[in-house]
C-alpha cells in the first residue's frame, strides 16, 4: 500500500518565486523550492519515520539548488558512497561538492525541481528537473544564455540520518546538445 501526497501550493510558490542565481539562494529557499509535487509513499513509514528519511533527502535537493556547504554536510554521511560515479569525480562526499560547483558555474539560475518522490524502505527515488540558462562556463565554453531544460532520476539510500548511497542518471545528452558542446 502506499499513500500520495501531492504538493501542489509549494508548486505554485516555486513557480511563481523571483528568479535567483542559485548560489545565492538562501538555504531554506532552496529546500523550499525543491519540494517534490508528487511524493507516494510506503503505507509501512509512520510520520516520525518518513521525516526522518526526508530530513537528508530535501537538504541534498536543496544543495543541489544552491551548493550550500551546509546543507551537503546536513545531507550526506562521511560514508558516502556514489554508485555511479562519473569518470573524473571524486568518490565520497567531495564527489557532489565539485559536481554541484561545476554546474553552477555554468548555469548560475539553475532550477532544481523534484517532479515526483517514491519513499520505500530505507530509499528515496526522485525524478528531477534541471533548467536555466548556459551563461556562464563549462569545460572550456563559455555560455550565451543557451536555455537548458534536461531530467535527472536518483535513488538514494539513508541510514542514520544521512544519504549514505546514491545511484543516479542525468541526461548528460540533451545537455550538452542544448549548449551546443554536440551537435543537435
Amino acid at each position: 500500500m502506499t499513500r500520495i501526497i501531492y504538493s501542489a501550493a509549494i508548486a505554485i510558490i516555486a513557480a511563481s518565486a523571483a528568479p535567483a542565481l542559485a548560489g545565492t539562494l538562501p538555504d531554506a529557499d532552496a529546500i523550499e523550492m525543491t519540494r517534490p509535487h508528487e511524493m507516494i509513499v510506503s503505507t509501512a513509514i509512520d510520520d516520525e519515520a518518513l521525516a526522518a528519511i526526508l530530513a537528508p533527502v530535501d537538504a541534498f535537493y536543496g544543495f543541489w539548488a544552491n551548493g550550500s556547504p551546509v546543507l551537503l554536510n546536513r545531507a550526506i554521511g562521511a560514508d558516502f558512497i556514489d554508485h555511479t560515479l562519473p569518470d573524473g569525480r571524486p568518490q565520497g562526499p567531495t564527489g557532489p561538492a565539485v559536481a554541484s560547483a561545476g554546474f553552477l558555474e555554468a548555469v548560475p539560475d539553475l532550477k532544481v525541481t523534484v517532479v515526483q518522490r517514491l519513499v520505500v524502505g530505507d530509499r528515496v527515488v526522485s525524478h528531477l528537473r534541471f533548467s536555466g540558462h548556459f551563461t556562464g562556463r563549462f569545460d572550456g565554453m563559455s555560455g550565451h544564455g543557451q536555455p537548458v531544460d534536461f531530467i535527472a532520476t536518483d535513488i538514494v539510500r539513508v541510514r542514520d540520518g544521512r544519504i549514505t548511497d546514491n545511484w543516479h542518471l542525468e541526461d548528460n545528452l540533451t545537455f550538452l546538445r542544448q549548449i551546443d558542446a554536440l551537435p543537435g
